[in-house]
């Protein structure tokens, strides 16, 4: 498949590709190697982006964009910072039961914005800290020690005390105590975190847990065919960074006779034909310029470009079929989906770039656009943030469509396949000697 593309294909999406890897070290604090959540001067670091980047290492390594060494450093940089940093219930903590605050200062790794504990954050924290283990396997000490702290880390996290004794997980905790209301109950980017909730050395949960989890599934009939539904772009890519679902199947995908990668793929077709029906009648708007997903955008009543009103949402989950929609999208999906359909991927790419080139700064797309704004250029309103979750997503998925290296890491990482297996996926690569897809 990649090899029949043109070399300006392969050339251009190099260049975006180690632009987007560029951001985690340019936005990273070389003390504590934690990753800034976006571009904005005084941004704190998410524990989500510090994930993403611990994965996106890998990579970079394998591109020739740094050595090994200085590779590995940097991770170990992050994993030493967070096995000394302060756990405890009090709001200064970095954080709590061996789970992370989403959002911590750059520096002292403190808790900011007064932000809570979040389970999904600290799974793709986790998530990052495993691929890099993987990886880093030769018997140098810097590695060696990776892969301790990374062991350790992850084994002294507590899910079972996240559950709050119900059935499925919360999605945090604040201190001094309180559990928030909302738990992850039904289809949504905590696929991953279950499956490493799961797979815990220590404090898992137990496969009753994550059929409850699924039992809230919102499945649709679209045109005939089901739906696990989400409308929010993000939700589908999340898992799918870090695990291969091509052809391995829980009890709810065997039933429907799906997979949730084909299931991201009909995600993708409803967004761009949400884009070519284009009902809010919004600017630019066609099967080659898609994308809705969770982004900011300015909030409260504005006037477009052609005259009309619009209530803008700020910052909010954007989704398609049935999501929000003010005429905000994010420019990262093409990239994001390469892995999902390709076609529909480089053709919306070019499409992105030939009509919006002012997008690009350093090479790197913002966290979102809105062309029927007013604004300079065509592009209109363009928001002044990179965004770490955005520019690990476009390393990560555009690898796994060139080279599957970050599947074939997880493929070969236990907790990933533990995971799975006491989730009730078979199948596939999951099989005994099944198929590597």
């Amino acid at each position: 498949m990649l090899q029949s593309r043109s070399n300006t294909d392969i050339m251009r999406i190099d260049r975006l590709q180690r632009a987007a890897f560029g951001y985690f070290l340019r936005y990273s604090d070389a003390g504590t190697g934690l990753v800034a959540d976006t571009s904005r001067e005084g941004s704190p670091s998410s524990v989500a982006a510090t994930g993403f980047g611990l994965a996106c290492y890998p990579v970079a390594v394998e591109r020739g964009w740094i050595s090994r060494a200085e590779a590995a450093r940097r991770v170990l940089t992050v994993l030493r910072f967070l096995a000394a940093s302060r756990q405890a219930s009090d709001r200064r903590a970095t954080g709590y039961r061996g789970l992370y605050y989403h959002f911590l200062d750059m520096r002292t790794g403190e808790r900011s914005w007064n932000c809570e504990l979040s389970t999904m954050d600290s799974a793709l924290l986790f998530a990052g800290m495993l691929t890099a283990a993987a990886y880093f396997a030769e018997r140098r000490q810097v590695e060696t020690e990776v892969r301790s702290l990374s062991e350790r880390l992850f084994e002294r996290a507590d899910w079972a005390w996240a559950l709050n004794r119900g059935d499925t997980l919360t999605m945090g905790w604040r201190p001094p105590g309180r559990f928030l209301r909302h738990r992850w109950r039904g289809y949504s980017e905590a696929l991953l975190l279950y499956a490493l909730a799961l797979a815990a050395p220590r404090h898992a949960i137990a496969p009753e847990n994550y059929d409850a989890f699924t039992a809230a599934h919102e499945w649709l009939s679209i045109g005939g065919a089901g739906h696990l539904h989400a409308g929010a772009l993000f939700i589908h890519l999340f898992p799918h960074s870090w695990i291969d679902f091509r052809a391995i199947r829980d009890a709810a995908m065997r039933k429907a006779g799906s997979d949730y990668f084909e299931n991201t793929r009909r995600a993708i077709a409803f967004q761009r034909s949400h884009a070519e029906e284009n009902p809010g009648a919004f600017a630019g708007y066609c099967r080659d310029l898609w994308g809705f997903s969770a982004c900011h955008a300015p909030k409260g009543r504005l006037r477009l470009r052609d005259g009309r009103w619009q209530r803008m949402l700020g910052y909010a989950a954007r989704g398609a079929p049935f999501g929000a929609d003010d005429g905000t999208l994010v420019p990262w999906a093409p990239l994001a989906c390469l892995p999902f359909e390709p076609e529909a991927s480089l053709g919306g790419l070019d499409h992105l770039l030939s009509r919006y080139p002012a997008l690009l700064s350093d090479d790197r797309l913002p966290g979102g656009f809105n062309p029927s704004l007013p604004g300079e250029g065509p592009e209109g309103w363009v928001d002044d943030r990179v965004v770490g979750l955005d520019q690990g997503l476009v390393v990560m998925l555009i690898e796994n469509w060139r080279s599957g290296l970050l599947w074939d890491i997880t493929r070969s990482t236990p907790a990933f396949g533990c995971g799975l297996r006491r989730a009730g996926f078979e199948g596939g690569w999951l099989s005994a000697g099944g198929p590597q897809v």
